[in-house]
Formats: structure tokens, C-alpha cells, sequence
């Protein structure tokens, strides 16, 4: 999987990981990854053609 930025809000930093998945709910998409700074999830919205590019 490619690397993406996300922003953890509860400690207002960015980070990259490629550890993620894609999840889709009510037909939206987004990007889950765990917070490198807590047991929290950072999401991240993704149009439609870039999750149906990831979940390949």
C-alpha cells in the first residue's frame, strides 16, 4: 500500500503510515490508521477512485 499523511487531532500533530485500511460508510470512504501517540484511530476521507485504487 502506498504511504498517506494523516492528522492526529487529539495531539494536533501529522504523521505517515502505511499501515491503514479502507472502510466505507453510508457510501462514503475513508482511510483508519492507528495514532502513533494513543490507542485512538485517525481517519481520513478518500474519494471513490482513490479507495477503489487501494483496494486493489
Amino acid at each position: 500500500m502506498a504511504e498517506m499523511d494523516f492528522f492526529d487531532v487529539k495531539s494536533k500533530t501529522k504523521f505517515k503510515t502505511s499501515d491503514f485500511r479502507v472502510e466505507e460508510r453510508k457510501g462514503r470512504f475513508f482511510a483508519v490508521a492507528k495514532s502513533p501517540s494513543g490507542s485512538h484511530e485517525c481517519w481520513r476521507v478518500l474519494s471513490k477512485d482513490m479507495a477503489a485504487q487501494l483496494k486493489k
